[in-house]
Parts: C-alpha cells; structure tokens; sequence
C-alpha cells in the first residue's frame, strides 16, 4: 500500500477542518460526521479551537482509501498563526490547499502558495463551497491559473483523459512526446508531473455537504506517486507541544530507516550538543494516540524523552534545510498583575519552547517581559494559555515594531572585572556582517597570551545571551565579534569574571560605534503585492509614497493593475482594510516577510523610545578596576586608558587581511 503525509492549508473560514472531517467519514475512519460550528469536529479538539471555530495548532490522524494510506495534518490556517502551517510544511509529502469558491484567491492563499513553493511541496487544490456561488467551475479555473500557476487543470479531466491532459502535456518534454506519440498520458507520468510540481490538480466540490470528496479521495489514490525511502535514518522535528499529562512531545517526520523506541539520538540546537533516548514513540489520531515500537520512514509521530529538540531540528542524516520565510513584526509588553514576573517570564519560556518564534525577553533595567507576536489574534491566544495551563492572569499593553541595531564600522570593546579578589579583561573587535547574517563569533587570540580555555569561556558568554543596542536597546544583529586579546589572573579568575568583562567589552564598542555615528537602527519591512482597480492606481501610488514604500512600475492587467515592492511593516499595518475599503472590496494586498532594512524614520522612533545607554545598569558599558585593595568604576571612554593588555596593531592588521573563515556561525 503506498503511503503519504499530506498537508491540508488554507486562508481561514475556507473549510479546511470541514474538508478534513469529511475525508475521514468519506473514506470510513470516523462513523459520525462532525461539524465545526457544532464544535464536534474530530480534528478541533482544543477548546480555544471550538469557541473560535479556528485551527490553531497542527493536528494529526489518518485514513485508507483504495490502495493508499494517507497521514493527514490540519495545518492552522488563520494568518496570526502561519509559522505553525509553515513548520508544519516541512513535514509534509504533499498538500491540499484548500480554496473557498465565495472568497476566491486570498492574499494568505498566495502567501501559503508560496511556501509551498518555497518547500517544494507537491499539491493538490480543493475548491469548496461551490454549493455558494454561482461561479462555474472553468471561471474558478480561469482564476487559479492567472493567480497560482498555469499548471492548475481540472483534475477531474485529468484522470479522465480530458481537454487538460494536452495542457498537462504541454508542460513536460518528455510527457508531450508520450502524448505526440500516444495522445494520452499514462497514470505514472501524471503522478511524476504531481510529484515535481508541474502540474497541480483541482478538484471542486462543498465539504459540508460532503460533494466532490470520493472524487478528491479517488485523485490522490490515483495521483500519489509510490515513494522509496533511504536505509539511513533521518528525521525532521515539525513541532514541539506538550501532551495534557504535561509531557514534552517532539513530532517528527521520519525521511529515512525507522525510528525505534529507546534509540540514543544526538544533535546540536540552540548552541548545545545533546545526547538523549527516544522514550515512547506514538502514533496520534487528534488527541488519542497508541504507543509503537518502531515507526518506517515516510510516516509521522510524536516522541517523549527529546528535551533539546525544537521545531526545525533535523536529525540523523536529514539536512538542516532553508531558514523559515515568516517571522513576528510585533512585541507586546506583559503585564503580570498580581503575579510574580519571574513566574510569568518561566511559563512564556515554556510557551515559546514550542513555539520559537514566540521571543521573550526580561527587560532589567524596565523591569518588563515582552513577547513577540505575529497578531491580536495570537495574543489572545497565549493570554488564554497562560491562564488554562499555568494559572496566570496576565493582560498585554499595546503592540509595537520589533526594531533592532546594527553597526556600519568596524569598533573595538575592552572589558575589564577587577573587584576584590576577582579578575578578567577581555579585548574584542566588532564589524559589521552582511544584512540578514545575524551574529557571528570567533577569534584572532593566540594562546600564547590567553588560554585556549578561557577563549572558549569568553566565546560561550559572547553566545549566550541577546546583546542589545544603544540606540534603542534594541537587540544587535549583522554583527561579527572576534576576540582579539585578554588576560586572566592564575589565583583570582573565576568563570563568572569573563562573563562581566565580554559583556562590558561588546557595550563599550557600541559606545564606541555610537559616538562615531556608526550604529543604525533597523526595523522590519515587508514585500507587498497589491492589486487594485485601475481607476484606484492614484490612490494606491500615493498611499505607497507616503509610506516609504519603494516599489517599481504598475502592471495593468485588464481592468486592475498590480504593484509590487517593499514597505516598512509599520506603515503596512492595518493597511489591507484600507486597500478593502477603498477599492470596494475589489482590491487585496499581500504581505511577505522581507527581513530588516534601515528604519525609514529613525530619528522620530529614537526620540520616542528616549533610550538612556548609560542609565540600562545591568547593560553598563563602564569597567571595575582595582586599587589599594578596593574595585572603582571607570567610564567607558576612560577604560581603553587602564587597560592592562594591549594589542599589537601589525597583528591586527594582518588578521583583518585575512580571510574571516574562522567565524562559527550565526543565530
């Protein structure tokens, strides 16, 4: 029997989850045909999923039908919760993205498009609710294949050996001489031209009424490729939850050998090194789930015992993969209310073990916790785990842009932790990387003047935490820090001293950098697609000017032109209803991360946040020295004066000729 994982998406309110209930009775996996605003439905069994009527976390079960055994995922499909559909992408043999015939291509149906394009994810399209529209079939057609892509055909034509099989054909060498020769394409060649996204069947039908779905049930018996699976063992982590037990559960897609209960597994996340046993190994079905022995390659499961693991982990022999598309614009400010905050802060760091993309910070010198988060949405969502799982009744203030800091010159920091009895100094250079890079760390320090032990303590604690700007304190990201020198005492260093004196060393150079005027502030922007009436170009142009947006040419396309470019996120908020309201619902705008670029309005956003470097005292860029027997405090730009360790400036030179390989990655 052949297998798959297939993935059902969507924009939300399109009937994904009705979709998926009715393929499971369909195919006879479930007796009673649930329903969403029933609050029955087999795959919505979290609470917060049945009051909303929403998927908010990716659910598994699984069916047979004909001669194959599909694993389905339901993957979220509100837009506050896409990082969880794009993880879930990864783990996924094929997709079903499902389209609602009343509200045609969203602009989240061409965001998720893209991902799946992204992942190289072979799909299949239903289009539901056409129990609703007046629209026929070739007019939804019509629109998927200007929307998405010409390979979107009439699976039922397909299958049938219709007018689309010459379209089919047409997109393939190889298959348009099979159909030249036999004006026909065999059934493996259409399941090879679904396998490398060549062609992309659609099928039509209202999942409530449970129309159209043995039709889609017989297409992906039919158009499912048989798959082999490699002998060495590899595995994806798509997702990490806890079960209601409180256990820690890892879910995998296992790509390659089997996955056996108590099997010892290493990897490498978040820094650390690990060594740990697989546990249980289980298979679920919504909530309930057997425990196995042994899960094959190309199957799902979830697995206790991995306390490293985070979504994305790749095990074994599988690849690390791309880094993902999607990522927060947002931060919120906790407010704890009568709880204690390092209780609070302990309970979101659980939350964001799941979810990695959910950053908590501890601001110390604010004495404030701040989330990151994709929308209002998923802020309601975390207040309300807060309060089921943990017992904690938080509130969160207003929601603001996620900025960060970066250099644009190359400075030098000096640490120096020298109270009673206590003793390190650390010299390091830092320059700016290339946008988008994040941080890297290395070093040009030879072991002559400082143990390879302590380069190692001074590298760990460079790694270790978030360092944040002066701008804004903001984190710094785009940066490459290398040690260049330091010192240790044989009978007063402890670990704790290099820790002081790497932290000090790195604030002391943005200092440094921002008094020469080569600290940036950056902020998040977003590529757009917006398409609007051509008689409602004007407004849109002048809207796009007016929010630093840069963008190229308008293409007109009938009776709408289309716009493309990039915009700071925090003029594109809100901005889709206005798209909606003027162009009388006619028009849509679609957003996609496009990582940070230099703040377009700097100067106000400065001024706003009144950052005081010098008054963030857990952040201090000042050093402690010794004299007669008692430590004192030395300004930063006092500190390269009493240094005890000086770097000799040939050497530097030589080092910054280089070739900077020597830098161990970034995060």
């Amino acid at each position: 029997m052949k297998q798959a994982v297939v993935g059902l998406v969507a924009h939300v309110d399109a009937g994904k989850t009705t979709l998926a209930e009715a393929m499971l009775y369909t195919a006879g996996a479930i007796r009673k045909l649930g329903r969403v605003d029933h609050r029955d439905a087999h795959l919505d069994t979290n609470a917060m999923e049945r009051a909303r009527g929403i998927t908010i976390f990716s659910k598994q079960t699984a069916l047979d039908y004909g001669d194959t055994h599909l694993m389905l995922l339901d993957a979220p499909g509100h837009v506050d919760f896409s990082a969880e559909a794009e993880r879930t992408l990864r783990a996924l043999d094929y997709a079903i993205l499902v389209v609602g015939a009343n509200d045609g291509v969203q602009g989240h149906t061409e965001t998720l498009w893209d991902l799946l394009q992204r992942y190289e994810v072979p799909t299949f399209l239903f289009v539901n609710k056409m129990d609703l529209v007046s629209e026929t079939a070739s007019a939804v057609l019509h629109e998927l294949a200007e929307r998405l892509s010409p390979g979107c055909l009439d699976a039922r034509e397909l299958l049938a050996g219709g007018p689309s099989i010459e379209d089919a054909a047409a997109t393939d060498e190889a298959a348009l001489e099979e159909f030249i020769d036999t004006n026909a394409l065999s059934r493996a060649t259409l399941q090879r031209l679904v396998a490398e996204r060549a062609v992309f069947p659609v099928f039509f039908g209202s999942a409530l009424k449970a129309a159209g779905i043995a039709e889609l049930l017989d297409g992906l018996d039919a158009l499912i490729a048989p798959h082999t699976w490699p002998d060495a063992f590899a595995a994806r982590v798509y997702k990490v939850s806890r079960s209601a037990r409180g256990e820690r559960l890892a879910w995998l897609k296992v790509a390659g050998g089997v996955l056996r209960a108590k099997t010892v597994l290493t990897g490498f996340d978040r820094g650390v090194a690990w060594e740990e046993k697989v546990d249980q190994v289980r298979i679920y079905d919504a909530d309930a789930f057997q425990t196995v022995a042994e899960v094959p390659a190309g199957c799902i499961c979830a697995v206790t015992g991995l306390s490293h693991v985070v979504p994305g982990s790749a095990l074994g022999a599988e690849e690390p993969g791309p880094q993902p598309a999607l990522a927060p614009v947002l931060s919120y400010q906790v407010l704890p209310g009568e709880h204690d905050v390092h209780t609070v802060v302990r309970a979101l760091r659980e939350l964001a073990d799941e979810d990695p993309l959910l950053g908590v910070t501890w601001v110390e010198h604010l004495h404030e916790i701040h989330v990151q988060l994709m929308g209002e949405v998923q802020r309601e969502v975390v207040q309300q785990l807060l309060r089921d799982r943990f017992g904690l009744e938080v509130t969160f203030g207003a929601s603001g842009i996620l900025y960060k800091e970066t250099i644009t010159a190359s400075v030098r920091g000096v640490g120096h932790f020298e109270p009673l009895r206590h003793y390190a100094e650390v010299h390091l250079l830092l320059e700016p990387a290339e946008r988008g890079s994040g941080m890297a760390f290395g070093t040009r320090c030879s072991e002559d003047d400082l143990d390879r032990n302590w380069q190692r303590l001074i590298l760990t604690h460079a790694m270790e935490r978030e360092h944040v700007g002066v701008l804004t304190g903001a984190p710094i990201t785009d940066v490459r820090i290398t040690l260049l020198g330091g010192r240790a005492h044989a009978k007063h260093t402890e670990g704790g001293d290099f820790r002081q004196a790497t932290y000090r060393a790195i604030r002391q150079a943005l200092m440094r950098a921002r008094a020469e005027g080569a600290v940036e502030l950056l902020e998040p922007w977003y590529a757009f697609r917006l398409v609007v009436p051509a008689d409602k170009v004007g407004r849109a142009l002048a809207d796009l000017q007016r929010m630093a947006a840069t963008f190229e040419a308008p293409r007109v396309m009938g009776d709408r032109a289309e716009l493309v470019g990039t915009a700071p996120a925090s003029e594109m908020q809100g901005y889709a209803l206005e798209v909606s309201g003027y162009s009388g619902g006619r028009g849509h705008l679609v957003l996609e991360y496009a990582g940070y670029q230099p703040c377009h309005d700097a100067e106000r956003v400065i001024a706003e946040i009144a950052y005081d470097p010098r008054a963030d005292v857990p952040n201090t860029p000042d050093s402690v020295f010794c004299s007669h027997g008692a430590g004192y405090n030395v300004p930063w730009d006092e500190v390269d004066a009493h240094a005890h360790v000086t770097i000799d400036e040939a050497r530097l030179r030589s080092w910054r000729a280089a070739d900077a390989s020597f830098f161990s990655g970034a995060r």
